[in-house]
């Protein structure tokens, strides 16, 4: 079990359908009230490629990196898109939170915060895009001084940040995923058309 770091046929994937899914129990007392638990900490993505699929060459692209991943067997990149950056289509350093100086600590993950001030849900990213992330502290941009993890987005600092600054971050991202299925169930449809019903695709999480 292995990671390829390639992204899946961006033309195809623009066109796919998907998003977040949570576990929620839900259990209906005898008074008829509800009491409910969430199973998950992270939200997981799901994905169906086949919608995107629109010629024969589309499916021939699909086939070959399928071919290559062994099924379900390797992960590999998936661009998201509606959610690939931390904010506008330009990052811009001053984004995202990603945490708070104290003067010794020098490691920060990349995280997304999602929803407002009553309980904003913070995702942590492990596959930025190279050379997208720009990252700040107490407000002014830092150029040098700081690396981060491809694959985990995890950036490191030579030098600790200072007590209470904080630390922000801007960047692109891939989602790390996986094909949940281990067949391709192609139609050939028209001379220069092909339809694959059902490729899902579901997301690696850390």
């Amino acid at each position: 079990m292995t990671f390829h770091p390639i992204r899946f046929p961006l033309d195809v994937a623009l066109g796919a359908r998907g998003g977040p899914e949570r576990r929620t129990d839900v259990v209906t007392l005898a008074s008829g009230r509800e009491q409910r638990n969430g199973r998950w900490q992270h939200s997981r993505r799901r994905y169906n490629a086949g919608y995107g699929v629109k010629s024969r060459a589309d499916m021939a692209a699909v086939l070959a990196f399928f071919e290559e991943r062994r099924g379900r067997l390797h992960g590999f990149l998936w661009r998201d898109g509606l959610d690939f950056s931390s904010g506008g289509a330009v990052p811009t350093p001053l984004d995202q939170p990603i945490g708070m100086g104290d003067g010794s600590r020098t490691g920060y993950q990349l995280t997304k915060r999602y929803g407002g001030s009553f309980d904003p849900y913070f995702r942590p990213i492990t596959r930025p895009v190279a050379g997208s992330v720009r990252v700040a502290v107490a407000g002014v941009e830092v150029l040098t001084g700081w690396s981060v993890d491809g694959a985990t987005g995890l950036v490191g600092f030579t030098t600790p940040p200072a007590n209470g600054a904080a630390v922000t971050a801007g960047f692109l991202f891939d989602v790390p995923v996986r094909f949940d299925t281990d067949r391709l169930d192609v139609e050939l449809s028209s001379f220069d058309g092909a339809e694959a019903p059902s490729i899902p695709l579901v997301e690696i999480l850390p």
